[in-house]
């Protein structure tokens, strides 16, 4: 099951941050077709956030297609998304480089802006 952590100070809407921590769940199959999301009552209790915001971002999953709310039961995963499980080798690779940027001095900040930077080489053009 998934485990929202919410950033206040990351001026990212919180439904938003529900909304991609569960698609990077979904692409790294952390969560799988029929997997049942936690319910809103367990996010609140987890992460002091409003109802409201839990079924907000429940609601943009499920217009996109990748949950479906079943009354009475809960929100489950119709699909997953992307082919990067989470025991990838790729992921160690990143996960090694990314121990090297860190002891060459590099801060979450630097580390983002090289990778987005690299990404947007690689991936000039491609929708996300």
């Amino acid at each position: 099951m998934v485990e929202y952590r919410i950033d206040r100070r990351s001026g990212v809407a919180t439904y938003v941050q529900i909304v991609q921590q569960t698609k990077q769940a979904l692409r790294l199959g952390l969560l799988e077709p029929g997997d049942k999301l936690p319910t809103a009552r367990e996010v609140v209790e987890a992460t002091a956030i409003n109802p409201n915001t839990v079924l907000k971002a429940y609601r943009e999953l499920e217009r996109e297609g990748l949950v479906e709310a079943r009354r009475g039961l809960g929100t489950f995963v119709r699909r997953g998304l992307g082919t990067a499980p989470a025991d990838s080798p790729l992921r160690a690779e990143l996960d090694a480089w990314a121990v090297r940027a860190r002891e060459a001095g590099l801060d979450r900040e630097d580390v983002d802006a090289l990778f987005t930077s690299v990404l947007d080489t690689h991936f000039k053009g491609d929708d996300a």
